[in-house]
């Protein structure tokens, strides 16, 4: 993870999900937000360009709450949640570091936090 923007490969825990994101991995947060603080999830956001849901469209399953302006999305088949559509600015995709092949999101000692607790 430096400043190389590079392709990386993701999918959720039973493989029925994948998808691809061009990046550099910079920034990497967190939020705490009700939902965001239960799933615990590394997160990185890009331009919607940059992300490619390759397979399993229609294995993934929507979840909204509140407003209904941020579109959380997850493997209806083993439950994992691998991207979303943050409500402060849907235009936006904002994926799970954690089902991204080849990265341990353990590794990441710079993780930015996200104040969503004040959106709720």
């Amino acid at each position: 993870m430096g400043d190389e923007v590079r392709t990386y490969h993701g999918s959720c825990h039973c493989g029925a999900v994948k998808f691809e994101v061009d990046t550099n991995l910079q920034p990497v947060m967190r939020c705490n937000c009700s939902i965001c603080k239960r799933k615990s999830a590394l997160m990185h956001r890009v331009d919607p360009e940059n992300f490619r849901l390759i397979e399993g469209e229609d294995q993934v399953s929507l979840y909204r709450f509140h407003t209904e302006r941020a579109s959380h999305y997850f493997c209806h088949v083993c439950g994992i949640y691998t991207h979303h559509h943050p409500r402060s600015d849907p235009s936006k995709v904002v994926v799970n570091v954690g089902c991204l092949e080849e990265v341990d999101p353990l590794e990441f000692t710079d993780v930015m936090l996200i104040e969503g607790k004040d959106f709720d």
